[in-house]
């Protein structure tokens, strides 16, 4: 059975928001890529490299400037310190249950003045989101009873800015505040 017909349609919609902030010529960790690296994919000819890590990853993947490498994010992630100019989390924080040591290793792994880009359900998603994936199944089920935490700005910035350390806080929602975006510096 294919994917819920929403999936792809909110893929392209964080893909879109991202895009504009991932410069030219970046070394790219895209952390939760899914199976098929599409935001990579998508960026390939403008970027220097992508690697994307997911447990979903069916098999190692070397395709012209983008890597795949299947990954269970537990608390370290496989890369040298300063390895990458950005980071990219789309829709995917709110999955991972040692969050605090993830975001960590994400600043590790950036290069100083690096971005980490993320998108993450708000709080007042939490009902539309179950609504759309237990009674009209538009959205996987599986994921949405995978979500461990919801999101607001002051959320984000709490575990980003004070506990982890980055700077630059930028945020608005999105999709009609269903969803934060977020870019935050080393």
């Amino acid at each position: 059975m294919g994917e819920p017909i929403l999936e792809p349609i909110l893929r392209w919609m964080r893909m879109r928001r991202v895009t504009p902030y991932i410069k030219k010529s970046s070394n790219v960790l895209d952390v939760g890529c899914g199976r098929s690296a599409a935001l990579l994919r998508s960026i390939a000819p403008r970027i220097n490299q992508g690697v994307g890590i997911d447990f979903k990853v069916d098999e190692h993947v070397e395709i012209a400037n983008i890597k795949t490498q299947k990954l269970i994010l537990d608390k370290k992630l496989p890369f040298a310190d300063a390895s990458f100019d950005v980071v990219t989390m789309l829709a995917v924080l709110e999955h991972i249950e040692n969050e605090q040591e993830i975001l960590s290793e994400i600043y590790r792994v950036l290069v100083p003045n690096g971005k980490l880009i993320l998108t993450v359900p708000s709080i007042w998603a939490q009902p539309v989101l179950e609504f759309l994936a237990y009674k009209l199944r538009l959205v996987s089920e599986a994921e949405i009873r995978d979500h461990k935490r919801y999101y607001t700005r002051a959320k984000l910035k709490k575990v980003l800015v004070k506990k982890t350390g980055f700077q630059k806080f930028m945020h608005h929602y999105f999709q009609f505040w269903m969803n934060n975006f977020c870019v935050v510096a080393k």
